[in-house]
């Protein structure tokens, strides 16, 4: 066993069996349920509040707060209180938590676009996700943004297969010189960014 194995046995040990089931009940017995997983899993930096996630997901407050809940005593998500408002994002801390991270990934194809496109491409300084999938909302178009100079013919040929693999996706790309993400950086930020690669 690795010294990770270990340490990650270690952590889990100090659960108990109880509270082990109550955490992977707490994942899977509601569509809602997943809908938030992907909204704090993928990108774990966003924080959001009861009703801006009740908008987004078209459902009521009572429902969303119930899930809330749910995942805050299972410590899957944790909040900080900003005013008379309460956020939530990912409990970052929890042994879960990188897993359930990576899952959230598969789930929308992430892993495959790092595989598929990343990974192959040279000259590239920058690549992060822009858009709804930064938010966690599986809209079905991936917004991704590379910087850097980029063989662009190569490029569409790697979306073309990364494509195939994610079902039924689809990747926009913009490809931008450092100058031009310099000027449009701001802009780019507010939409929410996920950062998947940087040199």
């Amino acid at each position: 066993m690795t010294k990770y194995e270990q340490e990650y046995y270690s952590y889990f040990a100090a659960y108990s069996e109880k509270e082990i089931n109550f955490v992977l009940e707490s994942i899977v017995t509601s569509k809602t349920r997943i809908q938030i997983l992907l909204r704090f899993f993928l990108n774990p930096d966003r924080k959001t509040y009861l009703r801006e996630l009740a908008n987004e997901l078209g459902e009521s407050t009572n429902g969303i707060r119930v899930e809330l809940n749910r995942l805050a005593n299972a410590r899957l998500i944790e909040s900080t209180a900003k005013g008379r408002t309460k956020y939530y994002q990912a409990n970052i801390a929890h042994p879960l938590f990188p897993d359930l991270h990576n899952i959230v990934k598969k789930t929308l194809g992430i892993d495959k676009l790092i595989e598929g496109i990343i990974n192959r491409l040279g000259n590239m300084k920058l690549a992060f996700i822009t858009g709804d999938y930064a938010l966690g909302i599986d809209s079905g178009i991936i917004d991704l943004v590379i910087v850097g100079d980029i063989n662009k013919d190569f490029l569409n040929q790697l979306i073309d297969k990364t494509e195939k693999l994610i079902g039924g996706r689809k990747i926009r790309c913009l490809c931008l010189l450092e100058g031009e993400f310099i000027n449009l950086k701001g802009k780019l930020r507010e939409n929410g960014i996920l950062e998947i690669y940087a040199a």
